[in-house]
């Protein structure tokens, strides 16, 4: 064992579930104030464990750790990625934070626009794999930690998700297993005393409501539209009265939703072409009105096989670019001004596809979502936003141990023919009713696409996609038909119309 005043926390972003039975191992008094409590759960665990002290902890964490006698620094990031981490290097010292505004504002750092993740955004809708927006700013991939020792930032991978699949077992005992897991994670959560009032998010999916009603949050919350097929509110409002919750209701304008882009851009630190974080943003500022603690249902989707494009089969010759990308490379190349050649759509995903292709087509699909389109996308939405609302977002269904369970579960138990993630559904019909539980997958759908062509805000955007801004970036011809055509009619042109505003308005905020 290490001496534990060796290892000072000096960065600490998250939450430890399972601290009780840590305490319990690592000899910490559990009625330590929180803050104690982890700082001192965090030294203990390196003291015993090194940095094997991570697959010790079931949470979400950051961490930054000095360790005096070896005279190196360690930074971590959480297993999948729920909370964010960022670094560079600059005059012979490491600088880090879990807010990427931080070290652009760092005046020891060098702003620089990266073109390479623009053109990679482009295609994506979001800031995907190591590199960030800023030049020389990179971000901490999840499941590894850095090793600091004053000249070299050392990049260490720790965990990787691997399915194992194991046909051993039956539908009904995976079922089975599943419950037992939500049941340890979830009492854990409700263990917690010094946060004994939690709410939850709640759409009308089977995660949600499965996680409302299997927790101990008292209340629900949802947003919805005045737009027709777009608004799950009352699905969800049906849900929490059966399950005897209470329930409330922000309804989102387009006004409203406008007014928000600037400050969530602006607070998530990157560019992010998914329209769902401003709406997630309102929801968040809706709950810190009664509530400081929430629980949200993200993980399931990735670790089960939740979108339809897992059940899409692939030409052999394909690799699976996640399960969002918005544009190809060729309208990229097309809209940019200075497409670099070197820069292709299959660079961040290719080293993952590679490690997975010995494995089952279902098993290569979300290993690569878990490892870029979780993190890059759901994860920079859901902390960002919730922290700077000030509220503290819990994931349990992120929770390693979910995962776990996930990954020996063979695919033909988690796609049906009528059904996505099948085997958890199963374990929430016996928390809730069966309509519930087998309720096709509605999403998180933002009216955006119709809001965009609203005539009160076609000329401010328009003057937006097309100003100065653009026209350092984008052929105008190309944009400008663009942005003609979705007024014209072409719906579908909506998410890159969206993205390329919210890059723009990102780099009016920050340059």
């Amino acid at each position: 064992m290490k001496n534990t005043n060796a290892a000072e926390i000096r960065y600490f972003s998250g939450y430890i579930r399972n601290y009780k039975k840590l305490c319990g191992e690592l000899g910490v008094s559990p009625s330590l104030s929180r803050a104690e409590r982890e700082n001192e759960i965090l030294k203990n665990a390196y003291a015993r464990w090194g940095t094997d002290m991570t697959s010790h902890i079931y949470g979400m964490f950051a961490i930054g750790l000095w360790d005096s006698e070896l005279n190196k620094l360690f930074v971590f990031r959480d297993q999948v990625g729920q909370k964010q981490m960022f670094y560079t290097v600059c005059g012979g010292e490491l600088i880090y934070s879990g807010d990427i505004n931080e070290i652009a504002a760092d005046p020891r750092v060098e702003k620089r626009l990266n073109l390479r993740m623009l053109q990679q955004y482009l295609f994506y809708g979001y800031p995907i794999g190591a590199e960030t927006f800023y030049e020389g700013v990179y971000k901490l991939q999840p499941g590894r930690y850095i090793e600091w020792d004053g000249s070299e930032a050392r990049i260490v991978r720790y965990w990787k998700p691997e399915f194992e699949p194991d046909r051993s077992k039956t539908l009904d005992e995976y079922a089975d297993e599943l419950k037992s897991v939500v049941e340890e994670i979830l009492s854990e959560e409700s263990g917690d005393s010094e946060v004994p009032y939690k709410e939850s998010f709640l759409s009308g999916g089977v995660d949600s409501s499965y996680l409302l009603a299997a927790s101990d949050a008292r209340a629900a919350n949802t947003v919805g539209y005045e737009e027709a097929g777009f608004d799950e509110s009352e699905q969800a409002r049906h849900t929490a009265e059966v399950l005897g919750k209470g329930f409330n209701k922000k309804i989102i304008t387009a006004q409203e939703f406008f007014d928000r882009i600037p400050t969530v851009i602006d607070k998530m630190g990157q560019p992010l072409g998914d329209a769902s974080a401003v709406a997630f943003s309102i929801g968040c500022a809706a709950v810190k009105e009664h509530a400081d603690v929430v629980y949200s249902g993200e993980g399931i989707d990735e670790f089960f096989g939740g979108y339809n494009a897992h059940r899409r089969e692939l030409p052999k010759e394909w690799t699976y670019l996640t399960c969002s990308h918005i544009m190809s490379e060729e309208v990229v190349k097309s809209l940019m001004k200075d497409y670099d050649e070197t820069v292709r759509a299959v660079e961040p995903v290719a080293q993952i596809w590679s490690e997975v292709q010995d494995s089952e087509p279902l098993a290569q699909k979300l290993t690569v979502d878990i490892s870029l389109w979780l993190e890059g996308d759901i994860y920079l939405n859901t902390d960002r936003t919730s922290t700077a609302c000030g509220i503290e977002l819990h994931t349990p269904f992120s929770d390693l141990r979910l995962f776990n369970a996930a990954k020996k579960i063979p695919a033909e138990y988690l796609l049906t023919d009528e059904q996505n993630k099948y085997a958890f559904r199963k374990a929430a019909a016996s928390r809730l009713p069966d309509e519930v539980a087998f309720r096709k997958k509605v999403g998180f759908p933002v009216p955006v696409r119709k809001w965009l062509s609203d005539e009160r805000f076609t000329r401010v955007i328009g003057d937006r996609l097309l100003g100065d801004t653009s026209k350092k970036f984008f052929d105008q011809d190309v944009l400008g038909d663009m942005w003609r055509r979705y007024l014209d009619g072409e719906a579908l042109l909506w998410n890159r119309i969206y993205a390329v505003y919210a890059f723009i308005v990102w780099y009016d905020l920050k340059f």
